[in-house]
């Protein structure tokens, strides 16, 4: 798993290509990171950009990502 510094850089990176299938990815690794801290509001905050990119890309990742979403009341 990449660090926070490093996810950041690939993050910018895929925003500054609009690679928005990368961006699903990038945003849910950053999420683990951020649950794995135990910061709950940031990883919802970087699922809930993951689970945008993926419904424009139809991500095969789509409903996973909404499922994490609801598990933590967000939806």
């Amino acid at each position: 798993m990449p660090s926070a510094r490093e996810l950041e850089a690939e993050l910018l990176d895929a925003h500054a290509r609009d690679d928005r299938r990368a961006l699903v990815d990038l945003y849910a690794q950053a999420a683990e990171v951020a649950e794995a801290a135990k910061d709950i509001d940031r990883a919802c905050f970087f699922l809930t950009h993951a689970w945008v990119f993926a419904l424009e890309t139809n991500h095969a990742t789509t409903d996973h990502l909404r499922d994490r979403l609801v598990r933590h009341g967000r939806i």
